[in-house]
């Protein structure tokens, strides 16, 4: 299957939302379990597409999206942060995501220093971050090392652990 990469329609936000939210929640539970609770909640995602120099990409492949991903750039362009990157829910382990994030790397040349978070237990994308991408972990966020981003006090963690990774891939 050959694959095509676009910025994200306007009309299509809330069916990429639902999307997203599918796939974060099919990968937490494919690990805990059912869980009643949101594990993305839609205020995160709006608030990503909300930011300044945010880019919003599909991935289309026979004329259906199979993914998308939300980054940031800062202003001049050279660094960028990868908010989210999802593949819809039965099109995983088909090398979409590796296609997606190439050709956003492609489409970037000019950014040196990529940024993105995952949670501590989810080793898929901890495998695919570092063993596909080539990022590298560079800090452990957790009840001990607070994330400076986050607020004061943390959301409640479903899982009763918290902790999430952060990883840089330098070009």
């Amino acid at each position: 299957m050959e694959y095509s990469i676009r910025l994200l329609p306007r009309e299509e936000e809330q069916a990429f939302k639902h999307e997203m939210q599918k796939a974060f929640q099919k990968g937490y539970e494919d690990h805990f379990g059912d869980t009643e609770g949101i594990i993305l909640p839609f205020e995160d995602i709006e608030r990503s597409l909300a930011e300044d120099c945010v880019i919003a990409y599909e991935v289309i492949g026979d004329d259906e999206r199979l993914g998308g991903a939300i980054i940031v750039l800062t202003e001049d362009g050279r660094k960028g942060n990868l908010h989210f990157l999802y593949t819809k829910v039965g099109c995983q382990s088909r090398g979409v995501g590796q296609w997606m994030w190439r050709t956003i790397e492609a489409l970037h040349p000019d950014v040196s220093l990529w940024e993105t978070c995952t949670p501590y237990f989810d080793t898929r994308n901890i495998h695919f971050y570092v063993n596909r991408l080539g990022f590298h972990i560079v800090e452990f966020f957790n009840a001990y090392h607070r994330d400076p981003h986050l607020s004061s006090e943390p959301d409640e963690d479903p899982t009763g652990e918290e902790g999430m990774f952060r990883f840089e891939k330098r070009n």
